[in-house]
């Protein structure tokens, strides 16, 4: 059933009338609901588009809602296609849609638009909804944001299926001349499936514009014998270095026993274990100093400039 144009049996909070999830005016009238239900059971998302009161109001649901006013061919995109795909990014609180250059959208506060000539390669389904592809949105969000930023989402949606190198290879050579493609050219061979959080993308970058040695995304730790005993954030092999980041997942009791165990089988074999948390993010000279101290204790030694 198509969203703005429920049947006879809606679901909602009216007694004694069910309505759907969401709807536009035109679709409700049609299937025969009347003004006073509407204006009973539904909340304005935007001109002509109703959610629901009974409905969860999260992103997908909104983004449904919105589906029947776009003109064939459009996807949602920009950060709201990243959100619903799962990457690291909050949830605009107006939807961005992409339409191709010959089709007009009417303004209508809660959506905006964003004109881009797609291929069919270039839109998917998520959960039935249209949306850029992981390489067209990846090359979208590099005209506005810094190229960590950049990688951290593009890791996600590489980590998340929606994305992988041939695809980024493929989009980016026909973006030649567009906005954001010298950045996204640079961003693309950082990206890595490998990478868990945002965090951990973010520190990634800040190290490999440094001159700092690259480190290995969840690489492994061995221990005396050689045996692989567990993986670590970032990790320098040669110099026996681990970095890892301390998010809130890591909080619990039973994680805390889990984190001592790994960090201390990893120093009784001689790994030298560094940890940080969402609060060194907005300091990365000081984050960087102390990796570097790290590395130096380890043997490493800076090439003279």
């Amino acid at each position: 059933m198509l969203v703005g144009a429920p049947s006879a049996a809606f679901r909602g909070t009216v007694p004694g009338v069910e309505f759907e999830s969401t709807y536009t005016w035109a679709g409700a009238r049609a299937a025969g609901m009347t003004r006073r239900q509407i204006g009973a059971d539904g909340v304005r998302l935007g001109r002509g588009v109703y959610l629901s009161r009974a409905s969860d109001d999260d992103l997908l649901t909104r983004c449904r809602a919105w589906a029947p006013t776009l003109p064939a061919g459009a996807a949602y995109g920009l950060h709201t296609a990243a959100a619903l795909m799962g990457a690291f990014v909050d949830p605009p609180d107006v939807l961005q849609a992409v339409v191709t250059p010959d089709r007009l959208v009417p303004h209508r506060s809660g959506l905006t638009v964003v004109h881009r000539h797609l291929e069919p390669a270039d839109v998917v389904l998520v959960d039935g909804v249209p949306v850029t592809s992981g390489a067209q949105t990846f090359l979208d969000l590099a005209r506005t944001t810094r190229p960590d930023e950049l990688v951290a989402v593009g890791d996600a949606l590489f980590r998340l299926g929606h994305l992988d190198a041939a695809s980024v290879a493929e989009r980016l050579v026909r973006a030649e001349g567009l906005r954001g493609v010298v950045r996204a050219r640079h961003c693309a061979p950082r990206l890595t499936p490998l990478a868990q959080s945002r965090p951990e993308s973010l520190v990634r970058c800040w190290i490999l514009d440094s001159h700092l040695p690259d480190p290995e995304p969840q690489g492994p730790l061995e221990n005396r014998w050689g045996v692989v005993v567990t993986h670590g954030d970032l990790v320098w092999t040669r110099y026996r270095l681990v970095l890892e980041y301390e998010g809130v997942g890591h909080a619990s009791v039973e994680k805390l026993h889990t984190d001592v165990d790994r960090h201390s089988l990893a120093a009784a074999d001689g790994w030298l274990v560094q940890r940080f948390t969402s609060r060194h993010l907005a300091r990365p000279h000081l984050l960087l100093d102390r990796t570097e101290r790290a590395l130096i204790s380890r043997g490493w030694r800076p090439t003279p400039r």
